[in-house]
């Protein structure tokens, strides 16, 4: 995984009152959830941009006053109208303790079924895993040249070593569907 650098301030002022004064600033309220304490702080609203608006999945490594943390992120929450982000929550992470978090899917490769005419769907885009921060990968690399047309690729399908995939074993990943144009190329 990629690592973000971000440098916060710790909280001395809790509640609705304060968060909303701290919004106004242009600060945005987060606490950091894990191995010890849990620790309240603030982040700039623009230091954090490129660490939510990224498909990628990134590990933190958090300065907060003179301690250094690492974390991911666990949980965002937005305005409902502005979208302004309103929190962010960070889980504390280490090389012994393994951690969940979502990466995103990449396919890779011309299946067989698009060859014949089919359309491949890319059903899901990002997929849960459990794994050692440090062995979770950036995205995961899927390759579909071996996918025919009305075949499915399953979760269950897809081995990593290290991680442990916490999705339905059964959920379809991607999936080749045949199109009109296929169907009468095959009636035919």
């Amino acid at each position: 995984m990629k690592t973000f650098e971000l440098n916060g301030t710790l909280r001395s002022e809790y509640g609705k009152k304060a968060a909303k004064a701290l919004r106004k600033q242009e600060m945005v309220p987060c606490n950091l959830y894990g191995l010890g304490e849990n620790i309240t702080f603030t982040v700039k609203k623009d230091d954090v941009r490129k660490l939510i608006y990224t498909p990628d999945t990134q590990v933190v490594a958090l300065t907060i006053g003179d301690m250094k943390k690492m974390a991911v992120v666990k949980e965002y929450q937005f305005h409902p109208i502005s979208e302004n982000v309103l929190h962010i929550d960070f889980l504390e992470v280490n090389e012994q303790k393994p951690v969940t978090v979502e990466i995103p899917v990449q396919l890779e490769g011309h299946a067989e079924g698009v060859k014949a005419g089919g359309k491949l769907s890319l059903e899901m885009r990002k997929l849960k895993v459990n794994g050692i921060y440090t062995q979770i990968p950036d995205r995961i690399v899927i390759d579909v040249t071996n996918l025919g047309l009305g075949k499915k690729l399953a979760v269950g399908d897809v081995k990593m070593e290290g991680l442990r995939f916490m999705n339905v074993k059964d959920a379809c990943i991607a999936q080749v569907k045949a199109t009109r144009a296929s169907a009468t190329a095959a009636a035919e």
